[in-house]
């Protein structure tokens, strides 16, 4: 197969660069007792995310997760409704669209950019559903379709502009799960202020981190202060414990704000730094047969957070698990994408639309380390250890 030579150090996927004011904001919470869902870093967050992605209003949350459930829930989602969604994602909004009661509707990706299929998500409206009385409804399940959630992966923005003009034709909701793409661009505009509502992630290997925690933008004045009333337990008085609805324990603690707060101060230095281990990697890899790096549409300003190629067996000679197993072995950490959630046992009852893009990239895509942190030197030795072991595979054909 070709020896790699082992890393003295692992060189991990993706890991939280700390080099700013965190311990000095997170020292300031445990000198004066602010530790807790009170204190003025949380507020101090909330404003620098909204400042960060030009939009009018941010409510932290305790995950990207929990974000993503409160914005289903105040944008009017209802037990019953279906939500169209991406099947190729991680499964935290598949997931919050069941503990809103919701059923998800899974589209399939588009083959070039890897990002939800703006057409069959357009077809799926025109040709599945009907109006009746006013709300657009499955014909096959008669429930309500209610809202879209387009999950820009892997910091590279969905095509917008077609979801959008689907979502106004049908009077949809459109809720972006930006959690992977915060700083990144669809058409000069920030991801997270494209549709009605957003949710970023914080956690560990996000482009920054709060340690666990997310984060709900939005231009609607209303939904943000009912996002802050439900992530707060639903407490009715200042003072008495009174609850009219039922909340969740859902806010972002004030050490963790400080530690966003500190992260956040770097984010334009992150994003030009992942940008740069973009470049790098393409220009290490583009000439290797069977292997396609990362894409990036003319339209998109990514952030690259997770760098992923795809891998042909024909051509490089191995298939994507293989290269993963084999880069492991020269402790090189790497990941495929995660199960499109059309093939996830739990959500088997979902119904989807064709999905052989999502089963295509999720057979061929791996995942390869980018953190900010990563050195030239260990991202040339990635890049060498791929060239060796397409070399290797070259020499046992010959």
């Amino acid at each position: 197969m070709g020896e790699l030579k082992t890393q003295s150090v692992p060189i991990p996927l993706s890991v939280p660069e700390i080099q700013g004011n965190e311990w000095k904001y997170v020292k300031d919470c445990l000198d004066t007792g602010w530790v807790s869902s009170v204190g003025e870093y949380v507020g101090r967050f909330e404003r620098m995310i909204a400042s960060a992605v030009e939009a009018p209003f941010a409510v932290a949350t305790s995950s990207g997760t929990s974000a993503l459930h409160v914005a289903l829930l105040v944008s009017g989602v209802q037990p019953d409704d279906e939500v169209l969604v991406s099947t190729l994602t991680f499964i935290a909004p598949v997931n919050a669209i069941r503990y809103a009661g919701a059923w998800p509707v899974l589209i399939d990706a588009e083959p070039e950019y890897w990002q939800i299929d703006a057409r069959k998500l357009t077809d799926f409206l025109r040709k599945n559903c009907e109006s009746s009385r006013g709300e657009l409804r499955n014909r096959k399940t008669g429930r309500r379709v209610r809202a879209i959630v387009p999950v820009h992966i892997l910091g590279h923005p969905a095509d917008m502009d077609p979801i959008l003009s689907a979502a106004r034709e049908f009077g949809l909701v459109v809720i972006e799960d930006a959690t992977e793409c915060l700083g990144a661009k669809y058409k000069g505009k920030h991801t997270g202020t494209l549709g009605d509502i957003a949710c970023f992630s914080f956690n560990g290997n996000k482009i920054i981190t709060t340690g666990g925690g997310g984060a709900i933008v939005t231009s609607n004045p209303e939904w943000a202060s009912r996002a802050k009333y439900l992530t707060t337990q639903a407490k009715d008085d200042p003072i008495e414990y009174v609850h009219k609805e039922i909340g969740y324990n859902y806010r972002l603690t004030n050490i963790q704000a400080a530690l966003g707060c500190a992260q956040i101060e770097r984010l334009d230095y992150y994003i030009e730094t992942k940008r740069a281990i973009a470049d790098r990697y393409h220009k290490g890899l583009k000439d290797i047969p069977g292997i396609v790096p990362m894409p990036a549409a003319p339209w998109a300003e990514s952030i690259f957070w997770l760098y992923t190629v795809l891998v042909s067996e024909e051509q490089f000679g191995i298939d994507a698990r293989c290269l993963i197993k084999e880069l492991e072995g020269g402790s090189i950490q790497t990941r495929p994408l995660w199960q499109p959630m059309h093939r996830s046992p739990v959500h088997s009852q979902s119904e989807a639309t064709s999905c052989e893009t999502a089963d295509l990239l999720y057979s061929r895509a791996v995942s390869l380390p980018c953190s900010v942190g990563l050195t030239v030197s260990d991202q040339e030795y990635v890049i060498a250890s791929v060239v060796r072991l397409a070399e290797a595979q070259r020499g046992r054909r010959a």
